[in-house]
């Protein structure tokens, strides 16, 4: 059944109002049930969002350079700073053992933004479901699971207590139903059902240069997701703060589904944000290069924020300190820790100051004739919100370094292209268990049973020189491993799992 009758004319007077009547151009030819989902589909504020787009698309299309923030810019002041490459062992077993302490209290959960379509990398299902050709065959939703498993027992051993990091799954309309049907059919990874709680961002109407909403059927406005700064709004709309408040939650680590090196629910970052009484956290990696395009974590005009890289000039990216290091080496990674009570601020107060971003693609649209077009150059505009456009609100902000090597690696391209692919998201997590087995004391045999010799250091973008990929579910980041792989002699490739823990152990 459509909708009733008064109904679909208040629909058609709202967007006849705001300019938008052309959606309603083949209304004869739909179905009953198509007009009904047509009409649903129309946001309140349309026409807001409709001249919004229009204007941003205007001011990105004129192709005047980006404005420069670089007079503005400062780099982070030390006190808010964090490192794990600089600390000592004593101030990261301090940090790790806080944040094994909140983990232990039930206080800490993950929240994951995968609301994204795997379109760069090639792929027509969500990225969390991708296997990057592991000898495991693990995706990257298994590894995640299974590093939330084993960072709720090493929180649970250490304090004897039974301990749980509820995962926060925010999906957009095209990722959540894919993704409820891997977590079922695995059995959700042998988590706890109920602490696996999945929820949908916002979409938003692609729109044109001439301020129209985009058909991509004759009864469907092409729609997107709005960005991971979304989230905020999908919080509310889902009622996740009000979950997480009956769950006792109150420090909160987000992070994107592509970085196949994720340490969910990090305890060394979360006790390092709460021993400095953090309202709000950015883990950040130093830049590979001057001018690499990564944003960077800094100070503008006095107020804390993550700068594009288009934003600053080469002159500023090059600059060095007294120590010979970049001024502006602080890669955002998008890996956030946050309150509870900092998210219920943003989500009720400062949501409406963040700016929308502006995206210019290639939107297939239905002509005038009610054919589909596939454009071949950028046609339409969406508009997203940033997750970390909300560290301006922040009462205390702190940074902190972690080592790319043993932490960031994205999943972003198709193998085509020359970084962020599935090889060398792979090297990067083989190369790290390599160096873990080696650290462990462990030896590894080709198949003639010759010693491979050892490599310590290895670039990012090269195979180590003995496959051993280990299990989540055996160690967490590197510990524990000597009890079985001390002064042993292993294949190569191998995979250290929980089902050859015991035999190895004999060995």
């Amino acid at each position: 059944m459509g909708p009733p009758e008064e109904e679909e004319e208040e629909v058609r007077a709202r967007l006849a109002r705001c300019g938008q009547s052309h959606l309603l151009r083949f209304w004869a030819e739909l179905s009953p049930a198509q007009r009904g989902a047509l009409l649903a589909a129309v946001p309140p504020g349309l026409g807001e969002h409709c001249r919004l787009a229009a204007a941003a698309g205007a001011r990105a299309c004129q192709g005047g350079p980006p404005e420069r923030l670089d007079g503005r810019m400062e780099p982070l002041p030390a006190r808010v700073l964090g490192s794990a490459r600089r600390s000592g062992p004593a101030a990261l077993e301090h940090w790790e053992a806080e944040g094994l302490h909140q983990i232990s209290q039930n206080k800490v959960a993950v929240l994951l933004l995968a609301g994204g379509q795997g379109t760069r990398l090639g792929v027509s299902y969500p990225k969390g479901m991708y296997d990057v050709g592991l000898p495991s065959g693990k995706s990257l939703y298994q590894l995640q699971a299974e590093r939330i498993r084993r960072v709720e027992q090493l929180a649970g051993q250490r304090h004897h207590c039974r301990c749980a990091v509820p995962w926060y799954i925010m999906t957009s309309e095209f990722t959540l139903g894919p993704t409820e049907e891997f977590f079922v059919e695995h059995d959700y990874f042998h988590l706890e059902r109920a602490n696996v709680v999945m929820f949908e961002q916002r979409m938003l109407p692609a729109v044109s240069f001439d301020g129209k909403a985009i058909l991509e059927e004759k009864g469907k406005l092409a729609m997107a997701p709005d960005g991971n700064g979304g989230l905020y709004r999908a919080l509310v709309d889902n009622k996740i703060l009000e979950d997480m408040k009956q769950r006792g939650i109150q420090y909160v680590h987000v992070y994107c589904v592509d970085n196949i090196l994720v340490k969910m629910a990090d305890p060394v970052f979360i006790g390092f944000c709460v021993s400095k009484g953090a309202d709000c956290g950015a883990k950040v990696v130093q830049k590979a290069y001057p001018t690499e395009p990564v944003g960077v974590v800094c100070s503008v005009d006095g107020v804390y924020q993550v700068v594009e890289y288009s934003e600053i000039s080469p002159e500023t990216a090059q600059q060095q300190g007294p120590d010979g290091a970049l001024m502006y080496s602080t890669g955002n990674i998008c890996n956030h820790f946050f309150t509870v009570e900092f998210l219920e601020m943003v989500a009720h107060e400062y949501e409406p100051q963040l700016r929308p971003h502006v995206a210019i693609k290639k939107v297939p649209y239905i002509d005038q004739e009610g054919n589909l077009v596939k454009p071949l150059k950028p046609n339409g505009i969406k508009l997203e919100k940033f997750v970390f456009d909300v560290f301006q609100f922040s009462k205390n902000f702190v940074a902190f370094e972690v080592v790319r090597e043993e932490e960031f690696s994205p999943l972003k391209n198709a193998e085509t292209a020359d970084k962020d692919t599935a090889a060398t998201a792979r090297q990067a997590l083989l190369a790290q268990h390599y160096r873990w087995a080696l650290k462990a004391g462990a030896r590894f045999l080709d198949e003639k049973g010759c010693r491979i010799p050892e490599k310590l250091s290895l670039s990012g973008a090269e195979d180590p020189p003995a496959v051993c990929e280990i299990s989540p579910l055996v160690s967490y980041f590197g510990e524990g491993l000597e009890p079985y792989m001390k002064n042993k002699d292993f294949p190569s490739p191998f995979v250290l799992d929980e089902s050859k823990m015991e035999l190895v152990g004999n060995w």
